[in-house]
């Protein structure tokens, strides 16, 4: 299952820190398990991403989308390594442009970075060409501060279509979704966020939006 929180003003200390310890002491198991491991899925020749992963292991992992302001990842980051929780970052081009210091900073304490556009745009409507020029130039931004190649994607607003999908998928990406979306942003407190994660968890593996 993956859960996402959507990164936003909202996304508070306190949310996060609640958000960690409450899934600690739920019992679930995080563990480093890359995201590249996954494969595509489709279904009636429709192109899918990947939103959950079978497995007999309790796991969940769990996505921020960096896409707005970074008021509050230095806090993100204690509380991650206090806990020893590994993310998966998913970064647009125009945040890490702004944010440099901090791509360095959450890429050094060994969590994974990924793509989510360059300048978050409504990918459904853009030409292959410009769904390949968006993924490219953000992971470009990424390695340049990095050193690392990217290879998972998430389109903006959770939007995807075949052209979306091919694009990535055709230039190595695999794209993610999410199984459980926390609501952060529409100020869920932390036991309104347990509760809603709580009630879809099941024996696979999630990825979680934050």
């Amino acid at each position: 299952m993956f859960c996402v929180f959507n990164k936003q003003k909202i996304y508070s200390y306190l949310v996060a820190s609640g958000m960690v310890l409450i899934l600690l002491f739920g019992s679930i198991f995080f563990t480093g398990t890359s995201m590249e491991t996954m494969e595509m899925s489709s279904s009636a020749g429709k192109l899918l991403p990947i939103y959950s992963v079978d497995t007999n292991k309790q796991r969940i992992a769990i996505t921020i989308n960096c896409a707005w302001n970074a008021d509050d990842i230095d806090k993100i980051l204690e509380i991650l390594d206090r806990c020893n929780v590994k993310l998966t970052f998913f970064m647009v081009g125009d945040w890490v442009d702004k944010y440099q210091d901090y791509v360095k900073k959450i890429s050094d304490a060994g969590h994974e970075i990924a793509n989510h556009s360059d300048t978050h745009p409504h990918v459904n409507n853009l030409s292959y060409e410009q769904n390949v020029e968006e993924i490219k130039k953000c992971t470009e931004k990424i390695k340049n501060i990095t050193g690392k190649d990217v290879k998972l994607y998430r389109g903006p607003y959770g939007e995807y279509n075949d052209t979306v999908i091919k694009a990535a998928q055709d230039n190595g990406y695999k794209v993610i979704q999410w199984s459980i979306d926390t609501l952060d942003y529409e100020g869920l407190d932390q036991s309104q966020m347990w509760d809603r994660i709580n009630k879809n968890l099941k024996n696979r593996l999630y990825y979680s939006n934050a």
